[in-house]
């Protein structure tokens, strides 16, 4: 049986009397790529530390293919391909010398090396770079170096801990389709605060709250299964003034609603509602309950749960 390349069980790590990660298990297969979040202070950064092995875990077990990252770390780093979030990079090198560099540390054996650091060139778009000192870089050309870094060895998993950090709006959206594209051939694991990031390049989400596991699943999951909203506006059918109070719990007691939230109005006696609900669709209902209680529904539209909905509802202190 194929091991998953990353097994996390009853993980934990303490700073003194902090615990950071609190018994944290969970595992991805070969192939996926995965989008881990959690907000500042959560335990991505130690997690991903310790999968790297540069950390050592308080309890628990985090296996790479099946290598116990802390029983033989050699092993499990020849596996892994690490762009931390702080990028260190010698700025006094060239980028050319920096790679011939980080192929040797790699253990890249040396008649391998200027057909991996070419392809690696090619894959980040280093070309026009190559003879500039790493100093001289702009932020994206500098975090195209950390990845091409990362990516010598030709790793079966890929640990990006916020790749896109600090870059402009083109830099992410180029450094986005690097990482997507990489990802067809390798595991990936990014942690980011960019949610729309994940949706466009992971095929599966972690979030974790206070060093544990709160969400597993798909980004179309993890939305959909959480309901919507329904906007609604109404006015009144004869000209009489609405009851705001009446027609908000009119709308409160309709089944699958889970909260009502009157907002600003459209003016012109209208009234304008937003209805949070489950994950059936209460359209048709509201629709019967505004002829019932002869209003004129004006206005109704639907927007599903955003994964920023549901990753603060998760995380919400």
């Amino acid at each position: 049986m194929t091991s998953p390349m990353i097994s996390i069980d009853g993980l934990r790590k303490s700073y003194g009397t902090f615990e950071a990660v609190k018994g944290l298990s969970f595992e991805v297969p070969r192939g996926q790529v995965v989008g881990f979040l959690g907000p500042n202070g959560a335990g991505k950064s130690t997690t991903m530390k310790i999968l790297a092995g540069y950390l050592s875990p308080t309890g628990g077990v985090a296996r790479v293919n099946g290598i116990d990252v802390t029983v033989d770390p050699v092993a499990a780093r020849r596996m892994i391909g690490y762009l931390p979030e702080n990028n260190p990079l010698y700025e006094d090198m060239m980028v050319r010398e920096f790679l011939a560099f980080a192929a040797e540390v790699r253990d890249v054996p040396l008649s391998e090396r200027p057909a991996k650091i070419s392809h690696a060139v090619e894959r980040c778009g280093l070309g026009p770079m190559l003879g500039k000192d790493i100093g001289q870089l702009s932020k994206g050309y500098r975090q195209r170096v950390g990845l091409a870094q990362a990516i010598l060895h030709n790793p079966d998993l890929l640990i990006l801990d916020e790749p896109t950090s600090g870059l402009d709006p083109n830099q992410i959206v180029e450094i986005r389709a690097l990482i997507k594209d990489l990802g067809k051939e390798k595991t990936v694991i990014m942690s980011t605060h960019i949610l729309s990031e994940v949706q466009s390049t992971a095929s599966r989400v972690l979030i974790i709250n206070g060093g544990k596991l709160v969400a597993d699943g798909s980004p179309e999951t993890l939305t959909t299964g959480e309901g919507g909203v329904v906007a609604v506006v109404v006015a009144p059918k004869n000209g009489t003034p609405l009851d705001a109070t009446r027609i908000k719990g009119v709308l409160a007691s309709l089944p699958g609603i889970q909260d009502v939230k009157q907002v600003e109005s459209e003016g012109d006696g209208t009234l304008s509602f937003e209805l949070r609900h489950g994950k059936d669709d209460p359209r048709r209902t509201v629709f019967e309950a505004a002829v019932s209680n002869g209003v004129v529904l004006l206005e109704m539209h639907r927007r599903a749960v955003s994964l920023e909905d549901t990753f603060r509802k998760l995380t919400a202190r």
